[in-house]
């Protein structure tokens, strides 16, 4: 990319409907896979930094330099919205402008919609947010001493010789922390691990009403939001974030943004069901990096690949399923 097309990326304008582009690309998918909830989850990752780039800091949590983007995906595995920050800004710093922006796209489509994040979105004005918008979430919450005064009858450790699998303990009760507006049910989970003297103790902070065992299960989930980040950074190469000013390196994971949906999509609407388990890496291996010989003649060209990555039927059948997605002529807009 040359130095004219870097300069016109990184123009406010233009760095705004890159950051735009991805929810665009989803909700053109969307009108052809009808969705019937939506899943949010956010978190924030780690980019480490060399040299004297704007923006980055030394980061604690990460024990390097950084920066320390955030992303919110949605449950398919789609990236709806990326921002890069300062490496050393907290994890939740600027939620408002990764998330606002992806609510605002769904607010009039009439699907159970839910959230999940971390502790560090254990946030009472996220929480009111989330609220005003109708949102069921699930969130982390750190222990501090009033939370575990309320397991308390559940940390005696359970009479008789420990079994091979965890004993695992509900509970569920009304809290209200000083920074909050109101009280809000807390999820207790207490797990009993062979070989441990004490046991695991988490909370989840929420506004649904399932059981507690559901409740749990819904969060834990959220852990395929890691998994997608660390696809983003083996087979996108996300982090490789080497520009010197901060805006570039914007523009560069917007582009990456970009190129992981791209991915993502061909993932979940073309890969027949026996290549469905393929990781992005995988994809980008078998059918995107592929040598090929180019064999022209006087009206066409052949372009000749082993079969050893992909099978010729399997090939066809992706081509097909690409055709598939294609919009019908009468609904493409005339040019110029």
């Amino acid at each position: 990319m040359g130095r004219f097309e870097t300069e016109m990326l990184t123009a406010r304008r233009n760095r705004k409907a890159l950051m735009d582009l991805p929810g665009k690309w989803i909700d053109r998918v969307r009108q052809r896979r009808v969705l019937d909830k939506l899943i949010l989850d956010v978190d924030s990752s780690v980019s480490e930094t060399y040299g004297q780039q704007e923006g980055s800091a030394y980061n604690g949590h990460f024990e390097c330099t950084c920066y320390h983007p955030i992303f919110c995906f949605n449950q398919l595995g789609d990236l709806e919205r990326a921002l890069l920050r300062n490496g050393n800004v907290a994890s939740a710093d600027e939620w408002r402008s990764v998330l606002e922006p992806v609510v605002a796209r769904y607010r009039d489509l009439d699907i159970r919609k839910y959230f999940r994040g971390d502790a560090a979105f254990a946030i009472p004005e996220l929480y009111s947010f989330l609220e005003d918008e109708n949102y069921g979430y699930a969130i982390r919450l750190k222990s501090n001493a009033v939370l575990e005064r309320q397991v308390q009858h559940l940390l005696a450790r359970p009479v008789g010789p420990p079994p091979k699998k965890p004993v695992v303990l509900y509970h569920d009760f009304l809290y209200q922390a000083a920074s909050w507006d109101g009280e809000r049910r807390v999820v207790a989970k207490v797990e009993w691990h062979q070989g441990e003297l004490f046991p695991r103790i988490g909370f989840i902070v929420t506004n649904l009403a399932w059981r507690c065992k559901e409740v749990v299960r819904f969060y834990n989930h959220r852990g395929t939001a890691e998994q997608w980040i660390k696809e983003g950074k083996n087979a996108i190469k996300w982090t490789k974030l080497s520009c010197h000013d901060f805006v570039d390196n914007q523009v560069r994971l917007q582009l990456f943004a970009l190129a992981y949906n791209l991915g993502n999509f061909l993932r979940r609407l073309v890969l027949p069901n026996s290549v469905k388990h393929w990781s992005l890496t995988t994809l980008r291996e078998k059918l995107v990096k592929i040598g090929a010989k180019v064999v022209t003649h006087a009206r066409y060209v052949v372009f000749q690949m082993a079969e050893v990555a992909v099978p010729r039927r399997l090939f066809a059948a992706i081509l097909e399923r690409i055709q598939r997605l294609r919009w019908p002529e009468a609904c493409v807009a005339p040019s110029g």
